[in-house]
């Protein structure tokens, strides 16, 4: 039977036909990009930091009269563990709640320390074998249903009420709809698992982060191609496309054949050239690399779907991420008392921006390295610049009382230029700069309305593959996808606060990979964090040797994360590492960039 699935709110994806007509000039970047094993970041980890699908299908029941308030405890203890329907979790509640307790939405996640307590006492029943108590912590965050985590804040109560039983045990007979887990327990008992998508110009593939239950290996094949056939993310729907259209669904299970293969066979393909049969190939084979190191067998309508290659590894297919990263070749720039330096020599780059003749107060480098964007200062107000590095640099008209750092759109394909740098004027107006035919730049507006709410942006990040920003808004750390329209307008979309809890004070954000943001904060206790772009764990880095507060950081693939505090520049490979004085260090007011 085949397996439906429906898309995920938001705006629809792109379709087919819209999708063809770009394919052949992805196909170019296809046959020259070569192959890798894996895209250019490294791989997700298991969340249970071992061997997930360990789950055992006994269930051991309550400890024999224990209390309300322990059982309770005991509840929440046991619901993140998806085995038999949450069956360890169940044992929790009365016979009649246990049957029908929806528990198949994604889990609530509160932190590891909460409260069971009775209700006050007015609101208690008058049955004296009736208790109401009252769960209390702190929100994480909740799984959604399509395996996506989104962050929340603030605290989290609910009220659960417990009967005694006729053996005299008590038991819950009103839990709370869906499932609620401590953070510890969510990490025991979900796996992490990035599906990958293609940027709307086909050029990028573009991680997406999802959590699948851990219960049994053998499943997490299936669901990760459940969740890829289902679409993107909420957050990324509309800024990503797919190669699996909206009727390609499984004719039968993803199952393991008896040569050592996983078969993930396909229908309702329709009509595909060999290009795009090989990105679909690209697309389903890196999503499966953290479940299985099978060979991958791909059949469309039972038949493979390459004739002559049935089966499928990760060096069988292109990385076709190097597009969202720099070259090696481009060590960093930096702006320091107006100049435009290297980050390598500290030398001045070529043309007027190298001089000090602009005076330049921020600049971006394209990802591609061509090209300069400036933030000039100037009596009347900022002014920006662009062209090419090392040539006297266009202004554009574009008036501002203040103007943040500029913001590098990647090239559309291989070889070109990018033609497209993001800023935001005056704290509130995303705007976005793009060259004309003429070779002019003309500015638009980005439909940045659900920004608005989190305060004044200073500092927005493109990411490298075009599809997501990271912003800083009233010193908060906001994501949000990138979604563009046929006619030619962007919106930003889905917006949320990563570690609202934890993260405040933030001056400064960097892309360290596709799907990995670094922020500094101007706390003594978390000046520089390491996190995901769901914002699902925080990873601090050492504070040693660092003259606090941080004022600003940059980061990029393969490259060291490099901090700017009253001291100067500082560089640190990863969390842990003790930071060590960047050898190109000139005083506080340096701020580096790498290309993007």
């Amino acid at each position: 039977m085949t397996a439906r699935r429906t898309d995920p709110p938001g705006p629809s994806r792109p379709t087919r036909s819209r999708r063809f007509l770009v394919v052949a000039a992805c196909w170019v970047l296809f046959v020259g990009v070569g192959c890798a094993t894996v895209p250019e970041e490294s791989l997700p980890q298991p969340v249970t930091g071992g061997e997930p699908g360990q789950g055992s299908s006994d269930v051991d029941p309550p400890q024999q009269n224990a209390s309300p308030r322990d059982v309770v405890r005991g509840f929440v203890d046991s619901s993140g563990a998806t085995v038999n329907n949450h069956a360890a979790a169940r044992v929790y509640l009365d016979s009649g709640s246990q049957s029908t307790w929806k528990s198949d939405d994604g889990p609530v996640i509160i932190e590891d320390t909460f409260s069971t307590v009775p209700a006050p006492e007015a609101a208690q029943p008058k049955d004296p074998n009736e208790r109401i108590i009252m769960l209390r912590g702190r929100n994480v965050g909740r799984l959604a249903a399509d395996g996506s985590f989104s962050p929340s804040i603030g605290p989290y109560e609910q009220p659960m009420k417990l009967r005694r039983q006729r053996n005299g045990q008590w038991r819950i007979v009103r839990p709370p709809d869906g499932t609620v887990t401590t953070f510890s327990k969510f990490n025991a008992n979900y796996f992490g698992v990035r599906l990958y998508f293609f940027d709307p110009d086909i050029n990028v593939l573009v991680p997406d982060l999802r959590y699948v239950s851990a219960s049994r290996r053998a499943d997490l094949p299936r669901r990760v191609i459940d969740l890829l056939l289902d679409g993107p993310s909420d957050m990324l729907s509309g800024a990503v496309t797919s190669m699996l259209d909206d009727n390609a669904a499984t004719s039968t299970n993803v199952t393991d054949t008896a040569d050592g293969a996983l078969a993930v066979p396909l229908t309702g393909l329709g009509e595909l050239n060999e290009p795009t049969k090989k990105l679909l190939a690209a697309q389903v084979v890196l999503s499966l690399q953290t479940v299985t190191t099978s060979r991958i067998r791909l059949l469309s309508d039972g038949a493979p779907l390459i004739e002559g290659q049935p089966d499928w590894r990760t060096g069988d297919v292109p990385s076709l991420s190097s597009a969202a990263a720099p070259a090696p070749n481009l060590p960093g720039l930096m702006t320091d008392d107006g100049q435009v330096l290297s980050m390598s020599t500290g030398s001045p780059v070529p043309g007027p921006a190298g001089t000090g003749a602009y005076q330049v107060e921020s600049a971006a480098q394209s990802i591609d390295g061509g090209r300069l964007a400036v933030v000039q200062r100037s009596g009347s107000g900022p002014r920006l610049r662009i062209g090419e590095l090392g040539d006297s640099l266009q202004q554009v008209d574009l008036p501002a009382r203040s103007m943040t750092r500029p913001t590098w759109r990647p090239a559309l394909s291989s070889g070109e230029k990018s033609t497209e740098v993001w800023t935001v004027v005056n704290g509130r107006q995303v705007v976005r700069v793009g060259e004309q035919a003429n070779g002019t730049w003309a500015s638009s507006l980005v439909n940045a309305t659900d920004l608005n709410a989190f305060g004044p942006i200073t500092e927005l990040r493109l990411s490298r593959d075009g599809t997501r920003v990271a912003v800083v808004a009233g010193g908060k750390l906001v994501v949000a996808g990138v979604v563009r329209d046929d006619q030619g307008g962007v919106t930003l979309r889905a917006p949320r606060q990563l570690q609202p809890d934890k993260l405040k004070q933030v001056v400064g954000v960097d892309w360290l990979r596709q799907d990995t943001l670094v922020a500094a904060t101007s706390l003594s206790s978390l000046p520089v964090v390491k996190l995901p772009v769901d914002g699902l764990r925080l990873d601090a880095f050492d504070a040693s040797n660092l003259t606090l507060p941080v004022e600003g950081v940059t980061a990029a693939p393969g490259r060291h994360v490099v901090a700017v505090d009253h001291g100067g520049m500082s560089m640190a490979s990863d969390v842990g590492e003790v930071w060590r004085p960047h050898p190109q260090t000139r005083g506080a007011d340096a701020r580096p960039f790498f290309p993007g």
